[in-house]
């Protein structure tokens, strides 16, 4: 089955620097758009990511654009969020998932989803 295993979060001070790394199995990730969401407590998830099976589009929230940068390794099969200039508000429970990476992607329900990892960004 699915298996998404998030890591590579922590506490970093702001203006910083991190990558998240999403390990995957039960699938070939060559054939599957991935997407990054987060949550931070008290607030809905929110799509941070996405990045298409040939890895030749990506797309960003607004709020992270030319901070963060989104790759797949497919050999590895392993997912990437780098994320530069952090922010406090960057803060949040990072997931990955297996989406449809195009117009609305950050608004369909997935159903495949990891434990998470934490970051957390502040002084």
């Amino acid at each position: 089955q699915v298996q998404l295993v998030e890591s590579g979060g922590g506490l970093v001070q702001p203006g910083g620097s991190l990558k998240l790394s999403c390990a995957t199995s039960g699938f070939t990730l060559d054939y599957y758009a991935m997407g990054w969401f987060r949550q931070a407590p008290g607030k809905e998830r929110e799509g941070v990511s996405c990045i298409t099976a040939e890895g030749t589009e990506t797309r960003f929230a607004d709020s992270v654009k030319g901070r963060f940068t989104i790759s797949k390794d497919n050999a590895k099969s392993i997912v990437y969020l780098q994320m530069n200039s952090l922010k406090p508000e960057d803060t949040a429970v990072y997931y990955c998932t297996t989406v449809f990476c195009g117009d609305g992607w950050d608004t369909f329900d997935y159903p495949d989803w990891g434990q998470g990892t934490q970051v957390t960004v502040s002084s």
